[in-house]
């Protein structure tokens, strides 16, 4: 079993779309974008990746400036590559075609000293769904809290 030390997690991204599947890719950064990461200064909310050319690309992935390098810092908004097998990449590639399927960032983290990215092949939840499943949050706690209650 190989260490893992989360990042972040795109909580935002499980309310809004069903995950139909997951799958684990390294991503190309430079040296500032590594320590940044290191830190915990990353922002994906809104986060998304393409498949293009046979490369799948990491878009709106947002990673601070570090304040101790020089001149030479990092765009912070610079497209990611994402780095998967070619197998991988087309089978990813024939599921976003299909109607409706994205590719979604679900959490980062550090596997063996290097950034792995979730990537998750995700279909928009309705706003019916996302009704749905804060009603389901909302009975579950009120039950949790009333069992707490009876039982002190």
């Amino acid at each position: 079993m190989t260490p893992v030390k989360v990042i972040a997690v795109n909580r935002k991204a499980r309310f809004d779309y069903t995950v139909d599947e997951t799958c684990e890719c390294g991503i190309e950064l430079l040296g500032t974008e590594i320590k940044s990461v290191r830190d915990g200064k990353i922002s994906f909310p809104d986060a998304w990746a393409e498949a293009v050319n046979g490369e799948v690309w990491l878009n709106s992935f947002f990673i601070s400036e570090n304040p101790f390098s020089s001149i030479f810092n990092h765009d912070p908004l610079r497209k990611k590559r994402l780095l998967l097998h070619k197998q991988e990449i087309k089978r990813l590639t024939r599921k976003v075609e299909e109607k409706g399927y994205t590719l979604v960032p679900l959490s980062f983290y550090f596997k063996n000293g290097r950034v792995k990215v979730e990537l998750g092949v995700c279909k928009g939840k309705k706003l019916y769904d996302k009704r749905a499943v804060i009603r389901d949050k909302d009975i579950k706690r009120d039950m949790e809290r009333e069992f707490r209650n009876r039982n002190s």
